[in-house]
């Protein structure tokens, strides 16, 4: 079997490593994947061990790193970790935008010029149908978080989680990310998947793990098979996609998650577009 080293560059493993920093929100989205919530357990990895895991994820030859939550924002001190982890792998940092103001607004400007794209969510241009599901006031809070970061010369992009917007509605949308100076490459538009508080409202697609990327994902609860993976529903964790316990040694997971895709063809991951 390659080394990892060898799959990253052969394509055979993503090379993109997530970091679920927490799972505590200030919001609660109605699909989420985590079951996230300002009453939900912070289960954060910690700052000594994301640094730690970026360090190996290099060693191992990945090329990138992603940053999610929860809403990583709620942690003291952020903007510099993010500015740290850039040093040794670019990375994507995704945020639902509304605590991006004030002097946390001000501490992200430690990203300028580095490796770091933020990524927010707008699931519609409509303010009433955005905040549906993500919670009064988001719309406005995401689109002024938007507004700001790019203020300050931060790259930012936009994913639109929905199982149902029509191409009118898309159109909107981005003649608005248009407007706010989102390039259309920067905006990437993805279906709901029925994993977490999705299932306990039976929405969205129902996936495999062969329909999902293997994207090596690491929780402070173990290793996944991907950001699809460690998702709550009815106050459980889903072991479905659980890779190993382990973490640490990084070496340990990406050797696990290297063994069960042996044999997957290019693209095969691809099909329902879960991104």
């Amino acid at each position: 079997m390659e080394s990892v080293n060898e799959a990253i560059a052969s394509g055979l493993l993503p090379g993109r490593l997530w970091l679920y920093a927490n799972f505590d929100c200030n919001l609660a989205c109605g699909y989420c994947l985590t079951g996230s919530s300002p009453s939900a357990a912070p289960r954060r990895l910690g700052r000594e061990v994301m640094l730690e895991l970026a360090r190996q994820a290099r060693e191992l030859g990945f090329e990138a790193l992603g940053v999610t939550g929860g809403e990583p924002f709620l942690i003291d001190g952020m903007p510099a970790l993010l500015s740290e982890l850039s040093e040794l792998l670019p990375l994507v940092v995704l945020s639902n935008g509304s605590l991006l103001v004030g002097a946390v607004l001000d501490e992200l400007e430690v990203l300028r010029g580095r490796p770091v794209r933020l990524q927010l969510s707008i699931d519609s241009a409509v303010p009433a149908e955005n905040d549906r599901l993500r919670g009064p006031g988001a719309f406005r809070a995401t689109v002024e978080a938007i507004e700001g970061l790019r203020s300050r010369g931060l790259a930012v992009r936009v994913a639109t989680t929905s199982s149902s917007i029509g191409e009118q509605d898309l159109e909107c949308l981005r003649a608005l990310l248009s407007e706010l100076g989102v390039p259309p490459d920067e905006h990437v538009v993805r279906p709901v998947v029925r994993r977490g508080r999705a299932r306990d409202h039976q929405a969205g697609l129902e996936v495999t793990r062969g329909e999902v990327p293997p994207e090596l994902t690491i929780t402070a609860d173990g290793a996944f098979w991907g950001p699809f993976g460690p998702t709550v529903s009815g106050g459980q964790l889903a072991t479905d996609l659980l890779v190993t316990p382990t973490i640490l040694p990084l070496s340990v997971p990406a050797e696990a998650l290297l063994e069960l895709v042996q044999g997957r063809l290019p693209g095969e991951d691809a099909r329902k577009g879960i991104r």
